[in-house]
């Protein structure tokens, strides 16, 4: 005779959250247009630009100022955070060739991700048997 399955504790409801992210950059190099404050910013008032996205993006606002690879290092960090695809590499030839456009670039990527990520979530219940 076979023993009947007795569940031992009441189903639970868990919910699991994901949050789904572009491994591209939302704007490309040369997407100025996109946000004009930022572009008229970094053309204008390059070094203000960067102390406030470097403030934005959670660092001390001074330290594209006081630091020389804190472009660099604000770059990847910004890829990793985000999952951006890309390499170091890329990042250091663009910095050293079009470096006010990437200032540009990561400051429309912070305010476009600030706040706002696409979330889904999903409710699963869990049964345990005995």
């Amino acid at each position: 005779m076979a023993t009947p399955n007795v569940v031992m504790v009441q189903p639970q409801t868990m919910r699991v959250t994901t949050v789904q992210m572009s491994p591209n950059w939302s704007s490309g190099m040369c997407d100025c247009c996109e946000d004009m404050a930022i572009c008229c910013c970094g053309l204008w008032c390059l070094p203000c630009l960067e102390c406030q996205t470097a403030s934005d993006f959670g660092e001390s606002c001074c330290l594209p100022l006081i630091v020389p690879s804190a472009s660099l290092a604000l770059r990847t960090g910004m890829r990793e955070r985000y999952r951006i695809q890309g390499s170091i590499i890329d990042d250091c030839c663009m910095l050293c060739w079009c470096y006010p456009l990437i200032w540009c670039q990561m400051a429309r990527e912070i305010k476009k991700r600030k706040g706002v990520a696409a979330v889904s979530t999903h409710n699963y219940t869990q049964v345990v048997q005995y």
